[in-house]
């Protein structure tokens, strides 16, 4: 597939600001004291799924403030497109998780689906609780399981095609410095 990069550049250009810099960091700040209260004596280990929650799970990391281990886990439905399909698992888990707490940070929620099932290996792997932390919730109808929620979520948005802040557009704009919506959608 070729990327057209004036494309690219335009969807940028055009984007609605739905969330800023500042407000996304006051956001994450607020979630991290959440987490910080309900995990403090967990031992929990701290699981961000690649590539959408490389942005949300590096800078909650430095504002949890509790003993843990972090790590990374990809899998991933869309391939750089904008609809998902199987779950590809491309890395999977490497610690323990057998009588752990663990909380899985992720991007977004939106259907939920790539979360559920990241959430299920979890407990089959033996984790004594999965918990889930997003930065952003989107509100829908459509979720994998009906009212689906996170555990936690730093911003909640109404249903637009966003990039920013890790999530992308087509593979592009995750280094974008807030949370944007697609012009018409």
């Amino acid at each position: 597939m070729s990327i057209d990069l004036d494309e690219i550049k335009q969807v940028y250009a055009e984007a609605d600001c739905i969330f800023t810099n500042a407000q996304v960091e006051t956001a994450l700040e607020r979630m991290a004291t959440e987490i910080s209260d309900r995990l403090r004596d967990a031992n929990p280990l701290i699981y961000t799924i690649m590539n959408g929650g490389l942005v949300t799970g590096g800078k909650l990391l430095t504002h949890l403030e509790f003993p843990l281990q972090a790590g990374y886990m990809h899998a991933t439905r869309y391939r750089n497109e904008t609809s998902g399909g199987k779950l590809d698992w491309l890395v999977r888990p490497t610690h323990s998780m057998e009588g752990r707490t663990v909380l899985v940070v992720d991007d977004i929620l939106d259907e939920g689906h790539t979360l559920v099932e990241v959430v299920e290996h979890c407990r089959s792997l033996g984790a004594s609780e999965v918990l889930t932390a997003v930065l952003i919730d989107k509100l829908h109808e459509r979720k994998a399981i009906p009212g689906m929620k996170p555990d936690f979520a730093a911003l909640e948005i109404e249903d637009r095609f966003i990039f920013g802040y890790g999530l992308d557009y087509k593979g592009y704009w995750r280094n974008a410095p807030g949370i944007f919506a697609l012009k018409g959608h």
